[in-house]
């Protein structure tokens, strides 16, 4: 196992994608070119596509149409246990039964190794994934994080080009999902695969993915790094699903300044009509001079390192919120009278 990095070098290409199941498009002509060793994820809502394309990668799926090419060549009319790429489930589908030893050699076993290889792999992938001290445990003697770590073994000792995972954390508490979150993080690195994880998490995308693609209703809305995604999205809809968005409904004037209720922001903008007007809390600070937007706080909410107020404005019918640092010297309280200021550069445009 060697320590790798994301290179520009395309390993997967998804070109036109499609599934329907009936009059239903799950998978609406997606294309995306995934690198290699890159830790890729597929995000978005319930119903987006996003699972019944990892289940076509996987070959669980067949396609309606488009071309699934890895390294080059079509895999898609190939069966799962001809494609050199291995799918996590969820469940973990451990053989209760079986020591951690046995249900990592059991893979390997299938193929008709030599026992001296298949030591030998059980021994490195245990290594790797820190599981050497339970190799003689079953399933119901590990802890959650432990069965997680022994499936994630399963799967990359059979050295796949490809590695698919369907949410695999979804099963464990906050604290651990965080730890493995980071876990997946290092051991992606260290065993040089390329990793495609699905995801409704948009938390765990932005932690662990190099690049993330965001679906909706089975089309690709937007590709790109986790920082590309978060501070420039390319709708509304991933500007509202990706982290906290504030949003003020109003309209472009001729003078390229926006406007809304008791609001009046100048952005130079060229297109004139109605627009949405996104900033995120962080990129709202107080105003020391009395100028900006006059807002009262109906709401605080504490999260140990800042305090995120929420702000009723003239400007929106939706308070709007806004992220200050716990350790303010007076701290605001509910009923307190605040002026907002709102930096051009940091704001997006949505037309309405």
């Amino acid at each position: 196992m060697t320590d790798s990095r994301s290179t520009n070098e395309t390993i997967l290409k998804i070109d036109g994608l499609r599934k329907s199941f009936g009059p239903v498009m799950a998978v609406d002509g997606v294309s995306l070119d995934i690198r290699k060793n890159e830790f890729f994820a597929l995000l978005g809502p319930s119903g987006c596509g996003k699972t019944t394309l990892l289940r076509m990668l996987a070959g669980f799926e067949n396609p309606t149409g488009g071309r699934i090419l890895l390294e080059g060549t079509d895999i898609a009319p190939l069966p799962p246990e001809k494609r050199p790429l291995n799918l996590m489930f969820q469940s973990y589908a451990l053989f209760p039964h079986m020591t951690v030893a046995k249900n990592l050699a059991y893979g390997l076993e299938m193929e008709r190794l030599s026992k001296n290889e298949i030591d030998r792999r059980v021994d490195e992938i245990m290594t790797v994934t820190d599981l050497t001290q339970f190799a003689n445990r079953k399933p119901e003697q590990l802890s959650g994080g432990q069965r997680q770590r022994v499936a994630l073994a399963r799967a990359l000792i059979k050295r796949p080009k490809v590695l698919l995972l369907d949410e695999p954390l979804g099963a464990l508490d906050k604290k651990l999902r965080e730890r493995m979150q980071l876990e997946l993080k290092r051991l992606q690195h260290e065993v040089g695969i390329t990793f495609i994880i699905v995801t409704h998490d948009q938390e765990e995308a932005l932690v662990m993915a190099d690049r993330m693609a965001i679906l909706r209703d089975g089309k690709l809305l937007q590709c790109g790094s986790p920082e590309e995604v978060y501070e420039k999205p390319g709708d509304r809809f991933v500007a509202n699903f990706i982290g906290v968005m504030n949003f003020i409904d109003g309209h472009i004037d001729t003078g390229g300044r926006f406007e809304a209720a008791g609001f009046s922001l100048g952005l130079g903008a060229e297109a004139e009509g109605a627009v949405s007007l996104a900033v995120r809390p962080e990129n709202i600070r107080l105003s020391t001079s009395g100028e900006g937007l006059n807002g009262v706080i109906i709401d605080v909410a504490y999260h140990g390192l800042d305090r995120v107020l929420h702000v009723k404005t003239t400007a929106s019918d939706v308070p709007l919120q806004v992220r200050v640092a716990a350790d303010t010297a007076a701290p605001h309280t509910i009923g307190d009278t605040i002026v907002l200021v709102i930096d051009p550069a940091k704001c997006r445009i949505y037309r309405n």
